[in-house]
């Protein structure tokens, strides 16, 4: 209900009167709103074609067997033998793949060599022979596909990837927390005693390489001389007044903490399978990053653990130093022919599906799965290498179809 409530206010906001989705045309025995006249049927439940006195009733059978063409034919309403006539069936899928049946005799009907695969959704070219006489037919019959504009999509928030090779990581769950670089944390003493006579930087001011922060005036000449900051970041301590004496203390600690550092605990359980250079994926109050491992060492304190080591990029200032985050470290990686993101993946009918695109359409694809590691799952069968499928936001296309009810009665 709330998604479909997002999706009115969408169109509100658009300032669109049409429907936002187009159904296909579910010819192929789907009912729904969107199509009221349903073909006709034979006596078998199966599509009726005709061009004359000549009929074909072409259903797909799958009670108990995988999806299968059976066709019956008549001349004047009289039944025709299956060895009186021919039949090929040729099926055209979003996205160009062709698929094509022959028949062979059986009892009193043709049989399809061959499973019809789902979706059954594609446009179907029919041609008889009989007695010399070449009959053709040609019609769409859609299910599980929809129309959308490719502003709309975009409004949607729609996105895409392609489906391709890749790896599937075994990982492990680590804790620890994001604290300073100690190579980026800079402390400032006088370099000659004195006094200080001004004081530029308050706690929490950036400040750049070279720039005076302070004054001091040397005990020994008598003469003022710059503090200046080594590097580019920010204030965090500062310990100095105009008109006190520097003596030996840190009067200034400058953090660059464009680049922060992330400590994970590892127990001797995991510490095997740590090494160098592993990848590790950050999380932390719905926020992400993606790092290394830089080096491990032993821990102090009386737990018997390594310390994982690796930089954070914090260009962007959204991690802060003593942040409690976890850490998912890729240990292994095992090779797989396709996979897909688990954010893509819907549950339809019995189904686990993705959406492909292609152009404006999208289309169910039922997926046959293997191994998963959370973030990608392997596909077995149902989809193409560089097939573009839908990430992001595919339940809209999914309630659009529930919202039209359709079946799958063939």
């Amino acid at each position: 209900m709330n998604s479909l409530i997002s999706t009115l206010l969408l169109i509100a906001s658009l300032g669109l009167s049409a429907p936002l989705f187009a159904s296909g045309d579910h010819g192929h025995d789907e009912h729904d709103e969107h199509h009221p006249e349903e073909p006709a049927k034979g006596s078998h439940n199966g599509r009726l074609l005709e061009d004359g006195e000549f009929v074909v009733e072409l259903a797909i059978v799958e009670q108990g067997i995988p999806p299968e063409y059976r066709a019956w034919a008549s001349v004047d309403g009289k039944p025709l033998k299956p060895d009186d006539w021919q039949l090929e069936v040729e099926l055209t899928r979003l996205g160009g793949e062709v698929n094509r049946f022959a028949f062979k005799p059986e009892q009193d009907f043709l049989r399809g060599q061959g499973v019809v695969e789902e979706p059954h959704s594609f446009d179907i070219k029919v041609t008889a022979r009989y007695q010399n006489q070449r009959h053709e037919w040609t019609y769409p019959s859609y299910e599980g596909r929809i129309a959308m504009a490719a502003d709309i999509a975009a409004a949607s928030t729609i996105t895409t990837a392609i489906a391709a090779e890749g790896a599937l990581q075994e990982r492990i769950k680590l804790y620890g927390n994001i604290v300073a670089d100690p190579l980026r944390l800079s402390h400032i003493q006088a370099r000659y005693p004195g006094l200080i006579r001004s004081v530029k930087p308050s706690i929490g001011m950036r400040v750049k390489a070279g720039e005076v922060i302070a004054t001091v005036e040397s005990n020994e000449s008598l003469r003022e001389y710059p503090l200046l900051s080594p590097i580019d970041g920010t204030v965090v301590e500062r310990h100095a007044n105009a008109g006190e004496f520097t003596a030996d203390r840190v009067l200034f600690s400058i953090l660059d903490e464009r680049v922060l550092e992330l400590h994970l605990q590892a127990f001797p359980t995991d510490a095997a399978k740590v090494k160098n250079g592993q990848a590790i994926v950050i999380n932390a109050n719905g926020q992400q990053a993606q790092t290394n491992i830089e080096y491990i060492t032993p821990r102090h304190g009386d737990t018997p653990t390594l310390e994982v080591h690796a930089p954070v990029d914090n260009s962007g200032g959204q991690w802060v130093p003593n942040q409690a985050v976890e850490g998912w470290v890729s240990v292994a990686d095992t090779p797989v022919a396709l996979r897909v993101e688990n954010r893509a993946l819907q549950s339809f009918r019995d189904w686990q599906v993705v959406f492909i695109k292609v152009g404006d359409t999208y289309e169910i694809r039922p997926l046959e799965l293997g191994r998963s590691d959370g973030i990608y799952t392997e596909v077995l069968a149902g989809l193409n290498a560089g097939d573009e499928y839908v990430v992001e936001n595919a339940y809209i296309l999914k309630a659009d179809l529930e919202k039209s009810g359709a079946s799958h009665d063939h």
